[in-house]
């Protein structure tokens, strides 16, 4: 007779079932939900659909922020995020709120839990996620910030480097936690400033950055998750939201200055002076030459010229001491109701004239 060791036998039987359950697990798709609004995220959105089978996920659903109305007819709008999820018929959510305090806020929470989410990435959402949220999710909430955290943590990352005049930026994959962009970071590369670059192409260069960065960590996530580093609060900044007012172009400031605010701020809210009572938008303009230099007072225009129209500035102390003003190289404006020109283009009419004062103020 044979005997059989019943304790030995459910054991390696067990055994057998977990080993099973965890091969199971590892060719799963991992369950993938999207949270992003503008075409920042939509670029990383694309990326991850167009990436589902190489990259073993299953994106699950889309959350986008609620559609705005927008233009000048005010009719409603939908973000750039949502186009892109309906176009490959994924489902979408856009709650108001995550809050608990409210009866919306506990609904778009157990929405949430209904899709049983691996993992969340979020791009420039714009809705604040509480704790509650992002433990809901396997894995957490991932975040495709648009800086080398801990420096730019904030909303405008990307406009604040380059009004400081920071040679390089980059995109940080971030594990959210409760803080302003201060969770642990799991992937990071940078990408230099080049001194021609605007706020509109570095975003396009950092979408760009971004939906690589978060393909990447998507092929190994337990390997990045576990090799996970804090930030150095000490080293963080904070990136404050654009405000319209921050456009004016004070000509007293020297003209490095007043060429970052013009790249920083094109196209949104965009760098303005005044000319004669009309709001004048200086769309471009030249690096800035450190050898012109003029006594003529801040903001008057030196001359109309047809490759640029040269204006006087503030002293250049930033770059090097001098007692002389410096001069900005104005490559392209726009004037109130009507469309941008080039500096050939106004060198060719009279809109502007040697002489001519930029004000800071409405006159």
């Amino acid at each position: 007779m044979t005997t059989i060791n019943s304790t030995s036998s459910d054991s390696s039987s067990s055994d057998s079932i977990a080993e099973i359950s965890a091969s199971n697990d590892k060719l799963r798709p991992l369950r993938v939900v999207f949270a992003g609004t503008p075409e920042f995220a939509a670029i990383s959105l694309e990326a991850l659909i167009s990436q589902q089978e190489a990259l073993n996920i299953n994106i699950v659903a889309v959350y986008s922020q609620p559609d705005r109305k927008a233009g000048r007819g005010q009719k409603l709008a939908t973000s750039a995020v949502k186009q892109v999820a309906l176009a490959h018929d994924i489902p979408v959510e856009q709650p108001a709120t995550f809050k608990k305090s409210v009866a919306e806020g506990i609904a778009a929470r157990e929405t949430l839990r209904i899709y049983q989410a691996d993992v969340m990435i979020v791009a420039a959402y714009g809705l604040i996620l509480p704790i509650g949220v992002l433990t809901i999710p396997t894995y957490g909430c991932l975040n495709i910030h648009g800086s080398l955290l801990p420096r730019w943590r904030g909303a405008a990352p990307i406009h604040r480097a380059l009004l400081a005049g920071d040679s390089e930026t980059g995109i940080t994959i971030m594990q959210m936690d409760k803080g302003l962009d201060t969770g642990d970071m799991l992937y990071k590369v940078s990408c230099a400033i080049e001194a021609d670059d605007s706020a509109a192409s570095l975003h396009d260069k950092l979408a760009d950055l971004g939906a690589t960065a978060i393909s990447t960590v998507l092929q190994d996530l337990a390997s990045y998750q576990a090799q996970a580093s804090a930030q150095d609060d000490n080293a963080a900044n904070y990136a404050e939201k654009l405000i319209k007012t921050e456009g004016a172009i004070d000509w007293v400031q020297p003209a490095v200055v007043i060429e970052r605010q013009i790249r920083g701020l094109t196209p949104w809210p965009g760098a303005y002076t005044f000319l004669d009572g009309q709001r004048v938008k200086i769309l471009a303009s030249l690096p800035v030459n450190t050898t012109q230099q003029t006594e003529q007072p801040a903001g008057t225009v030196i001359s109309v010229g047809r490759k640029a129209i040269l204006v006087a500035c503030g002293k250049n102390d930033i770059i090097e001491s001098t007692d002389s003003a410096s001069t900005l190289s104005i490559t392209k404006l726009q004037f109130a109701g009507s469309k941008p020109v080039s500096a050939e283009q106004i060198c060719h009419g009279n809109q502007l004239n040697d002489g001519d004062l930029f004000t800071t103020e409405l006159n």
